[in-house]
């Protein structure tokens, strides 16, 4: 009987000994997590903006490439002067240059005989000649929208 005595408190002191265990197990991982996780979330972080950046560097650098492409062509005289004439309406001396001044704008005058048939374009001017000048027009607008604004003196008030 004294063999059996000895057998039953074995299980339960080896099942304290493994909650023990366990529990300080569970401890040492928790402290080990709490002292490890903001370095690890620093160091992702830092990586993801490492990849950021290189992608940003990525696209710097094929930019710089198109703008250098675009310098080697700024250096070629025959595209100077076909953009001198894109761009600015150059002309060499002896050519006639030609502007449509609107071509959406076209009015189509009535046939009369005897007169040449063609399109009319661009705005009219006024009768009188030129259109007076924007700042003018809003002043004027201040100065009507002024005098609306201000009351009648009263028949009392005069007095």
């Amino acid at each position: 009987m004294a063999g059996t005595e000895d057998t039953e408190p074995a299980p339960r002191h080896l099942a304290r000994l493994i909650s023990v265990r366990a529990l300080v197990l569970s401890v040492v991982l928790l402290v080990g997590f709490t002292m490890l996780f903001p370095t690890i979330r620093a160091y992702l972080g830092q990586r993801a903006e490492l990849d950021a950046l290189a992608s940003d560097v990525v696209v710097a650098e094929q930019t710089e490439r198109d703008l250098q492409v675009e310098l080697d062509r700024w250096s070629d005289p025959a595209f100077v002067q076909a953009q001198a004439r894109a761009r600015l309406s150059y002309v060499l001396p002896g050519e006639t240059s030609y502007r449509v001044i609107d071509p959406e704008f076209v009015v189509e005058t009535p046939t009369v005989e005897g007169a040449t048939p063609g399109p009319v374009a661009g705005p009219t001017l006024p009768m009188g000649g030129a259109v007076t000048p924007w700042y003018t027009t809003v002043w004027e607008s201040v100065r009507i929208a002024g005098e609306s604004a201000m009351p009648e003196p009263d028949a009392t008030e005069r007095q």
